[in-house]
């Protein structure tokens, strides 16, 4: 018998959004990390579309692909003790611009059959049984596999509000709800999500999100990066992307108007609002521009105040704030727009719900901050581990039954 927040010797197949040859972070391979530590794991990199092999094909990622389907090499790798990917080798049809539904929902039965059978080759080489069949956001290929592998258990992970991207939305408003309901439970890395899936499955949980913090909570030398060394304080900064779709860029004016004795920094890359707007016609804005990401602790660690300014639209008031670990493990006082996704850090943030209230709450945090408020950031932060967030999934597994 096992703890309820723990599952063991169980044969798990990773589904998703992001192959594990991405470029970028990712939530899935994380995670699928943290299972394999006690489980067997087979990790499913997303199927070559034809779009894709035609428009990419001098892409080695591309090359890598066709090699294997044409049988050059082999799909399935092991990754470490306990973990194997699989390159399906297959060619799926690119079919999302198919506004038709019912002829859309056929092919992509296809795709969801071709895609299947070359799983269920993987998982029959490796000897696994009773699977938990994991799924990553991906509900167009993944829509029918339930069905198709006859998982033991079958859990749809929502990180992100994938309607509110235009890709998605319009045979996604169709499927997304549909799969969350026929799967056996749903888990989601906000509170805003849980409830969005709570609304088609009363099987929906919040199991929070795991963050690589090392580089962050480590101890900062007091060596103050050089382009911020003639920078007046107090610094009100943040660090990230400068996207115009998650980002006010109204309410960054408005602080430094109305604040000019204060310094707002900006660190990272900016978008094609970003660029012109009048926010660089601002004396006390400084944009500092990308940086490698291994400096960015320096630049956290010279602000006084971190931001996280953003929009509250569909894109923004589901997801998990990364960015907000981040501040809080080197103690930093963090002032952001109040969402529900932002309910978690109630207590160890300042949530504006307007842009009168950013002032007041900018000026408390520089008024109040301590050791011991730093501290407690430091230790919420903290415990938004990996291995945290697996055993959420754990319980909630074994919540509905599913560790059998």
């Amino acid at each position: 018998m096992t703890n309820n927040d723990d599952i063991k010797g169980r044969d798990i197949v990773i589904v998703g959004q992001q192959p594990w040859d991405t470029e970028i972070g990712s939530n899935c391979k994380n995670l699928a990390l943290e299972f394999s530590k006690q489980n067997r794991v087979l990790y499913i990199n997303s199927a070559l579309d034809r779009i894709t092999m035609l428009r990419d094909k001098a892409e080695p990622r591309v090359q890598k692909r066709l090699a294997i389907i044409q049988g050059k090499e082999k799909g399935l790798v092991v990754i470490q003790p306990n973990l194997w990917n699989l390159y399906p080798s297959i060619v799926t049809e690119s079919i999302n611009k198919i506004k038709v539904r019912p002829l859309f929902n056929a092919l992509n039965k296809r795709n969801n059959k071709l895609f299947a059978r070359s799983i269920q080759k993987a998982i029959d080489e490796l000897g696994f049984k009773n699977i938990i069949l994991f799924n990553d956001n991906d509900m167009f290929r993944s829509f029918y596999l339930k069905e198709l592998l006859h998982p033991s258990v079958s859990i749809y992970y929502s990180r992100d509000y994938m309607l509110a991207v235009d890709y998605w939305r319009f045979h996604g408003e169709q499927l997304e709800p549909a799969l969350i309901a026929k799967s056996d439970l749903c888990v989601a890395n906000s509170t805003y999500l849980a409830n969005y899936c709570r609304q088609y499955n009363p099987h929906s949980f919040y199991v929070g999100q795991g963050c690589d913090l090392e580089m962050f909570s480590a101890p900062q030398s007091k060596a103050m990066p050089t382009d911020m060394q003639s920078i007046p304080h107090p610094v009100i900064g943040y660090v990230g992307a400068l996207q115009s779709i998650r980002l006010d860029i109204e309410l960054l004016a408005y602080i430094a108007e109305q604040k000019p004795e204060w310094s707002i920094v900006l660190v990272g890359p900016e978008d094609e609002v970003f660029r012109p707007s009048r926010l660089h016609e601002i004396k006390n804005i400084h944009f500092l521009g990308p940086k490698p990401v291994t400096e960015l602790p320096a630049y956290i660690n010279a602000f006084d105040v971190c931001l996280n300014p953003q929009l509250a639209n569909q894109v923004t008031i589901g997801n998990y704030p990364r960015k907000i670990d981040e501040y809080l493990a080197m103690g930093k006082p963090v002032v952001a727009t109040d969402t529900e996704a932002m309910s978690i850090f109630a207590e160890y943030t300042y949530l504006a719900a307007s842009k009168e209230e950013y002032i007041t709450l900018i000026e408390k945090a520089l008024k109040e901050d301590n050791e011991i408020l730093q501290q407690g950031r430091k230790t919420f932060a903290l415990s938004h581990t990996w291995e945290n967030n697996v055993k959420e999934i754990y319980k909630a597994i074994n919540e509905v039954g599913g560790n059998k």
